[in-house]
């Protein structure tokens, strides 16, 4: 028997004095009042902070007279911190934190461009490049509508860019565009392709995030995510692709040598993900790079198309090849017309199986 756990149980805290000192509490309370009368200077300072990271903007005069309300309604209940902790909850529970709300000016007419505030141009940025709320300094510039300077915004944006939190342009961002998050679902049959497990598939992922994060911070032409003669491999899919001397899980970036494994259109994880279960698919791959690399998507198939899977592999004694058997698939007139652009991009791929 291996070991393995079982059960496991966390009980207690047991004599609770108090509520303890938190890092978040620190931030939450900026001030701690010395005496009753200075009770609501200290309470608004604190729900102005919060408001302000909370609704990504300065506090309006309306904002801080109906969240001190809730205050108010808080402090007659319980002591200061119940105060804050009713404003508390009415923030989060608002539309302007739920919501990324943008306000369109006065007098603006039915598809009229307009500029949008700087306060606004903050969260932009901020959800754009981090995937998160602006920070105190991106915040401060919008308040004193700095942002709008062309200057001050591209000093902005490389700050952004050179801080960690811009990771998640990689993780977020170019996941979304190239369906990452789609690997959870490809199942490879692991009778043609045993290799294939949650791990490689988790390594596949990392090495498109790595090649996007690196050309997007060294400012390299987007073009390289075609072509880049590099990549980022672990042990696991060096193994893969049968890269020798890569040890360990940190991922480390390497040369490529192999004209074929060059790009996006080389790694495992597109590859992957415009495969089925048993082949390879150049209808999915070819559609891919229409749809998501090139913003040409295809229209949809015609009724009654019947699958590739339902076109005849066998005619007489001769096995068809799968470019053959795609060339009967498309004989209809109205299939083609799609598939000729198509087919070529996917067939172009088959040297690839479908991991």
């Amino acid at each position: 028997m291996f070991p393995h756990l079982k059960n496991f149980a966390i009980r207690g805290p047991f004599n609770i004095t108090g509520v303890s000192d938190t890092a978040s509490r620190r931030r939450i309370f900026t001030c701690r009042p010395t005496a009753p009368a200075d009770e609501m200077r200290c309470a608004t300072e604190i729900v102005k902070n919060l408001t302000a990271k909370a609704f990504r903007r300065s506090a309006s005069p309306e904002d801080l007279e109906g969240l001190m309300g809730f205050y108010k309604s808080g402090r007659e209940k319980g002591d200061f911190e119940s105060g804050v902790r009713s404003a508390l909850e009415a923030i989060i529970a608002s539309p302007n934190f739920v919501f990324r709300l943008e306000n369109e000016p006065i007098g603006v007419k039915a598809g009229q461009s307009y500029r949008i505030s700087d306060q606004e141009m903050a969260a932009r940025l901020s959800y754009f490049l981090w995937s998160t709320t602006p920070d105190d300094e991106l915040l401060k510039l919008a308040g004193q509508k700095r942002l709008s300077d062309p200057v001050v915004l591209e000093a902005q944006v490389h700050r952004m860019l050179m801080d960690s939190r811009s990771e998640t342009l990689a993780t977020r961002f170019a996941a979304q565009w190239l369906h990452l998050s789609d690997l959870d679902t490809m199942n490879p049959d692991p009778l043609y392709y045993p290799q294939f497990d949650r791990t490689l598939a988790q390594s596949m992922r990392r090495e498109t995030e790595l090649l996007f994060d690196s050309i997007l911070r060294e400012d390299r032409n987007v073009m390289e995510l075609l072509t880049a003669d590099y990549t980022f491999v672990d042990e696991r899919l060096a193994r893969h692709y049968q890269i020798p001397n890569i040890d360990g899980n940190r991922f480390r970036r390497i040369k490529v040598d192999r004209d074929y494994r060059k790009g996006l259109l080389g790694q495992g994880s597109i590859l992957t993900l415009t495969s089925i279960a048993d082949r390879t698919s150049p209808v999915m791959r070819g559609k891919f790079v229409m749809e998501v690399l090139l913003g040409t998507p295809s229209p949809p198939p015609p009724p009654n198309v019947p699958d590739l899977q339902e076109t005849k592999a066998i005619q007489g004694e001769r096995v068809l090849t799968l470019r053959q058997r795609m060339e009967s698939h498309r004989a209809s007139p109205t299939c083609a017309g799609c598939h000729k652009f198509m087919d070529p991009i996917g067939l172009a791929l088959e040297n690839f199986d479908p991991t």
